[in-house]
């Protein structure tokens, strides 16, 4: 495997994680439970998740009106995109 597709995969695992743990905050906000701390989430887009993250934000409706949580996940879907190219271009 080349390092993008390694790079990619890992960044899909981490989007996963980062698309339940919207969901499951979003649930329980619902639900009026304790909360996941907003930095975990955004921490979460930041390291490679922001996929996970922006989609979880658009099928739930959740965090949509904080303007810091599209601008972090976009941010990170940037670099993460930026990375798994650069890696391709590379080897």
């Amino acid at each position: 495997m080349t390092p993008a597709i390694i790079c990619a995969c890992i960044f899909g695992a981490i989007s996963l994680i980062a698309f339940i743990l919207y969901a499951v905050d979003k649930r329980r906000a619902i639900q009026k439970k304790w909360r996941i701390p907003e930095a975990t989430l955004i921490g979460f887009s930041m390291v490679g998740g922001a996929a996970g993250g922006y989609l979880a934000m658009l099928i739930a409706r959740h965090k949509t009106k904080h303007w810091y949580f599209h601008f972090f996940n976009i941010l990170g879907l940037i670099w993460q995109v930026g990375l798994v190219v650069f890696l391709a271009i590379q080897f």
